[in-house]
């Protein structure tokens, strides 16, 4: 049976009445992603149609869930909330935490002894605030998600930015900061602006060595990092419907990796097999009921261009394999252009290591897919040539492989297999201890979703490649950056030439999921009783204490804190890896501010100019001296700022130190909305080459935030060192009520007045 099965069922119990609403006040057929939108307003059934890409609109989300690494800052802040219990279904799972080194026991067993002040803090606020807890080895947080509590239509947030991976269920699932994430559970209306749509046709059907993954290498070709940004990515056609359950998650997964606000399918056959043998027969039967509104109108597939903004088709029968990369995930080479591709930019050949799994890449299909290849290393007399590593998604998964060998033939290659958690995928594996600043230049290949610099293994010189399972474990088998196993050979170790099959696997387990303990812990019914303690002198934890509004007077005589150049990630502003385990301290994590973040003005990280003595050092120093002399700071970056993870201490450490205001070309959608809800000001030029204007001893004047309205630009005066000024004018997207976040010095201040 399924969790929240009520819940469930009356979310289906209103939906017909609020889709047919919905058709007559927009006056046409409706996508997916409309009706799913227009069934979870905040004020129930649709009172007016939205301008897509332009209002603003309250929703009602069915769920949260929230991961370990974010769930702290989220909880923190929900402890302030003033609520006893959460208003809608909420868990928390305990993923990040857990660092890839040696093997999924030793790495557990180290994790639940290293960070066990963490997870009884998590497990004690889940179990006095009625939340559910996973605790630490019951797997990645939107594997877990997909396998019970994903349902088609329904409408959740998570502080994760691949949230969006419930997309492959038929949800719109979407990655938020945790104080979105403390609006919905306080009991909240959640804003968002209405998404524009973009779709996407999948004709043919994937074959061979084709697999999920090679969709969304594809999209992000066309899309960039940016092209999805402020947009739902709805697919449908054949091809969409050939695929199974887990592959449209996968594809949702990496949405984040195009900026979209989510990714979704429409419900089909492959969505009821999959809730049926996740033993969620309830929910399967109760959305057969409704399934007419868990897709689009018919109208809407069979002439989409008039119902998307825009509209991207892909041949699946004739899409070939790709590899993405390196550093950025949009970077995409068909494995037939590899080898030149490698040799034109000099890319290492040699693949150290292939890894596969993370919340990407971890269903029972793509492991026997990937186990079929390695089975054909000892079927063929061959031997791996790199290294090679497994990351289950979740207990059930890893129980269900290895009951069916798979386990045992990853083994027989010389595989480690991690622990159920996101380890690599996110920084947190252990490849070279404290050498990896200034590791050696190499080349990776991996099954995850992001390759940004230092990502996987803080080693900046680790050239990481995205590609499927499959292709990474025939990779791995060869070991070289240009093999082709669609047409190249192998040489055995008796000398023979040889080929690889192609990869063969099961959509589920034909003997169906097994698992002992899943590792699911529910909350206390009554949970007024239980006592959240956070020790004074705890370097991993520390209780918030709210933020001041930023006075008018303050934003005049600001100084530059950095202009960083080019891309500049989540990542970039505050480094995940051995940074995790400040998560929960504010005033510790704060020390890794903008470190990643390259300075325009001497292409150096963490070394940026202190206005008030004239040296130069680290961003968090140099913020912290320009903090004591009470005097503000402004941000300036490039286009898509804030690309990347959900994480909200990219907003808050700024916050936290004195910045008051980020000024960039674009933004990333989460990361400015982060921006927001911690009473900051996220800005854009007007005029995007007067980036160029900004020196390195600049002052900056808010001439007219006295006047700060919707729709009205800001002016500011830079004032350069030699006396000279430049009127720079500055767009926002705030609308009144984000205004008074402002005002207010956050949105949770503002929470926290109201229910005063």
């Amino acid at each position: 049976m399924a969790f929240d099965i009520d819940m469930i069922k009356s979310v289906y119990a209103t939906m017909g009445e609020r889709v047919e609403i919905a058709r007559k006040l927009v006056g046409r057929p409706l996508t997916l992603a409309e009706k799913i939108l227009y069934s979870h307003l905040w004020e129930g059934n649709p009172q007016k149609a939205f301008a897509r890409g332009k209002d603003y609109v309250d929703f009602a989300p069915d769920r949260v869930a929230c991961q370990d690494a974010t769930a702290q800052m989220a909880l923190l802040q929900f402890m302030h909330a003033g609520k006893p219990k959460v208003a809608v279904p909420t868990t928390v799972h305990c993923d990040h935490l857990i660092q890839a080194k040696v093997g999924a026991e030793a790495d557990l067993k180290r994790a639940n002894e290293t960070s066990n002040e963490v997870f009884d803090f998590l497990e004690s606020v889940s179990n006095k605030y009625g939340i559910g807890f996973w605790k630490p080895g019951a797997g990645i947080i939107h594997q877990v998600v997909l396998e019970n509590y994903a349902f088609p239509g329904g409408m959740m947030i998570g502080t994760d930015s691949h949230t969006v991976n419930a997309g492959g269920l038929g949800m719109v699932a979407i990655g938020v900061g945790g104080a979105d994430a403390v609006d919905v559970m306080a009991g909240m209306p959640w804003e968002l602006k209405f998404p524009k749509l973009i779709g996407v046709k999948l004709t043919g059907k994937l074959s061979g060595w084709t697999a999920p993954k090679d969709v969304i290498l594809k999209v992000a070709d066309i899309l960039t990092v940016k092209g999805g940004t402020g947009a739902i990515i709805e697919y449908f056609g054949e091809g969409a419907t050939s695929m199974s359950c887990t592959g449209k998650g996968t594809i949702c997964n990496m949405g984040a990796e195009v900026g979209a606000t989510t990714s979704t399918f429409g419900y089909d056959e492959s969505m009821d097999r999959y809730l049926r043998a996740t033993d969620r027969v309830d929910v399967a039967d109760a959305a057969k009921e409704v399934k007419e509104h868990l897709t689009a109108d018919p109208e809407v597939y069979e002439n989409p261009e008039d119902y998307f903004d825009q509209l991207i088709e892909i041949d699946l029968s004739t899409l070939e394999p790709h590899l993405n990369g390196p550093f950025t995930p949009d970077l995409a080479t068909p494995i037939s252009e590899m080898s030149e591709a490698a040799r034109e930019n000099d890319w290492p050949l040699n693949v150290e290591v292939g890894l596969i799994g993370s919340c990407t890449n971890s269903s029972y299909e793509d492991i026997s897919r990937a186990a079929s290849l390695a089975k054909q290393v000892a079927d063929k007399n061959l031997k791996t040539k790199s290294e090679f590593t497994i990351t289950p998604g979740s207990e059930q998964v890893r129980y269900t492989i290895e009951r069916d060998g798979f386990i045992d033939t990853f083994n027989n290659i010389g595989a480690t297999v991690f622990a159920n958690a996101c380890g690599p995928c996110i920084g947190m594996w252990d490849r070279y201890g404290d050498k990896a600043a200034n590791g050696p230049r190499n080349t990776i290949v991996h099954s995850f979703n992001r390759n940004f610099a230092k990502r996987a293994d803080g080693n900046p010189n680790t050239l990481a490649f995205v590609g499927s399972p499959e292709l990474v474990t025939a990779i791995a088998i060869a070991g070289r950056l240009d093999f082709n196993p669609v047409t190249d050979k192998l040489i055995n170790e008796d000398g023979e030439e040889v080929m690889l099959d192609e990869p063969r696997g099961y959509e589920l387990p034909p003997e169906g999921f097994a698992v002992e303990d899943a590792g699911y812990i529910p909350p206390k019914e009554d949970g007024s009783g239980v006592e959240v303690k956070v020790a004074k002198d705890s370097e991993r934890l520390q209780l918030l204490e709210p933020f001041v509004p930023i006075k008018p007077e303050a934003l005049k005589g600001m100084k530059l804190l950095i202009k960083a150049f080019g891309k500049c990630t989540t990542d970039h502003i505050s480094m995940a890896g051995p940074w995790l385990r400040y998560r929960g301290h504010l005033d510790n994590i704060a020390n890794n501010t903008l470190i990643g973040a390259v300075n325009a003005f001497n292409k150096k990280t963490n070394f940026v100019k202190n206005q008030l003595t004239g040296e130069y050092g680290g961003v968090p120093d140099t913020q912290r001296a320009y903090k004591a002399e009470g005097v503000k700071t402004i941000v300036v970056g490039d286009h898509n700022y804030g690309e990347g993870s959900s994480r909200e201490h990219a907003a808050m450490q700024p916050r936290h130190l004195g910045v008051a205001a980020v000024l960039v070309k674009s933004f990333a959608r989460i990361h400015e909305t982060n921006l927001k809800k911690q009473g900051m000001l996220a800005l854009t030029f007007v005029n995007e080459n007067d980036y160029d204007l900004i020196q390195e001893d600049d002052t900056f004047n808010f001439v007219d935030i006295a006047d700060f309205t919707p729709g009205k630009p800001l002016t500011i005066e830079v004032i350069h060192a030699d006396g000279s000024k430049d009127t720079i004018m500055a767009n926002h997207s705030y609308n009144v009520s984000q205004i008074e976040w402002f005002k207010e010095g956050s949105a949770l201040n503002l929470i926290k007045k109201e229910n005063a």
